[in-house]
């Protein structure tokens, strides 16, 4: 037992229950989040906790038949809270970190303020629609048009606090784009208005929800994986309505509806656009400036190994499984590198570059062409997805003795300093 069991059974239960309830926040998977806290549960002294993990809340019981604690997820975290969690349990497994302490900051986790403000995140939100659109639709005009309609996203983002609101975003963000678009196109602005109008929208798809209910499933939890799944479809219903909405407002032709992705820009315009996305998220989830390079080594890595599948004969489902697989183990090498650095941080922006959610929206949306056509779509997007959640189990298989050597170096590293410093 350690210097950190030195809590009462409550607060014991109290602390696991909130280091669940931040991961789950941080979107990771539910059976990540029962493995990590019954780590930290060990590190407590607590051998045979009972952890049970649910993408809304988690309960915690530190032995069989015992007392359970619940706490409910209230909302999202950013990725720099996302860290502080992970730092808490990376102090917990190594017995560094006082369990009070640990309380102390993940109570005032929620309070945290964004480091850039609204400002920066509605940098993050125009810069997110330019650097999407450079990497979908890299043409001249839809970059112009993500550009100038990003910011409604950023509004209703910022407007989500209203429980109407929120439910309605999908709907909204994609009626509004979708107008725009379309009588863009109408006018002869922009061409392929399905990609263009998905750039300034994208942060909000739920690509990553569909995908991380896929992961789940295949690791066995069932009820977490099918919620997650079920919700990230009907997310994506909701933008399709939206869409709909517009095309039938507008009365646009089926011409406009055509699926074919424009574009007019040269080789480069895809790796900027990287680039550009990795600054959006570091400003839109208040990631700090000395771990922006880390973010974009694992985008980049992400985009190139998609780029080389989309090359083969499979084609995207391809691309989806390489880079879906390359980023989490260049995630976990990072990790390995820089320790302090959790590997869920670095990984989860990289579904940003993958967008799934991108390609079920193009997908859905084709239902005003023909259920021929939205049926054949629809195939090649269940392949996308699978793909990417086939390469994310894989590789978090490959890199688990990696995240293993990447912790006790940290351990390691941690001693050393604390040497250091009685020296």
């Amino acid at each position: 037992m350690t210097e950190t069991a030195t809590l009462t059974d409550d607060r014991a239960r109290q602390l696991l229950a909130w280091l669940g309830a931040g991961l789950l926040a941080g979107g990771m998977p539910t059976h990540e989040v029962e493995e990590d806290v019954r780590q930290a549960a060990r590190s407590l002294g607590s051998a045979r906790a009972q952890v049970a993990a649910l993408p809304r809340g988690i309960h915690v019981a530190l032995a069989p038949g015992g007392p359970a604690t619940f706490e409910q997820v209230e909302g999202s975290v950013r990725l720099d809270q996302l860290a502080d969690v992970s730092a808490v349990l990376a102090g917990l497994r190594a017995g560094r970190l006082p369990a009070e302490e640990a309380l102390d900051r993940l109570g005032a986790l929620r309070a945290r303020p964004h480091r850039y403000a609204v400002p920066g995140l509605l940098a993050g939100g125009v810069l997110s629609g330019v650097g999407i659109a450079l990497v979908l639709a890299p043409a001249g005009p839809s970059v112009a048009f993500a550009a100038l309609l990003a910011p409604l996203t950023v509004a209703l983002m910022l407007l989500g606090g209203h429980r109407t609101v929120a439910t309605l975003t999908p709907f909204l963000a994609a009626f509004g784009v979708a107008l725009a678009a379309f009588a863009a196109a109408a006018a002869g602005w922009v061409d392929a208005p399905l990609w263009t109008l998905v750039a300034p929208i994208a942060v909000i798809l739920p690509g990553a929800t569909i995908v991380t209910g896929l992961v789940e499933l295949a690791a066995g939890s069932m009820v977490a994986g099918t919620s997650r799944l079920a919700h990230g479809t009907v997310q994506l219903l909701l933008f399709a309505l939206g869409v709909g909405a517009a095309v039938a407002l507008l009365r646009t032709p089926v011409g406009l509806l055509d699926p074919e992705r424009p574009v007019e820009l040269d080789w480069w315009a895809p790796l900027l656009g990287v680039v550009v996305v990795t600054v959006a998220i570091s400003l839109m989830e208040s990631v700090s400036v000395s771990l922006v390079p880390w973010l974009l080594v694992t985008a980049v890595a992400t985009y190139l190994a998609q780029l080389v599948g989309n090359t083969t004969a499979e084609g995207r489902w391809a691309g989806a499984f390489l880079g879906a697989l390359v980023a989490i183990l260049v995630a976990s090498l990072v990790e390995f590198v820089r320790p302090e650095l959790p590997r869920s941080v670095v990984f989860l922006p990289s579904f940003w570059l993958l967008v799934p959610g991108s390609f079920g929206l193009v997908t859905v949306a084709q239902l005003e062409v023909g259920p021929g056509a939205a049926f054949a779509s629809f195939v090649g997007v269940t392949l996308v997805v699978a793909a990417i959640a086939l390469g994310v189990v894989l590789g978090a298989s490959l890199a688990s003795p990696l995240r293993g050597a990447a912790r006790r170096m940290g351990l390691v590293h941690l001693l050393r300093r604390v040497r250091r410093r009685r020296d």
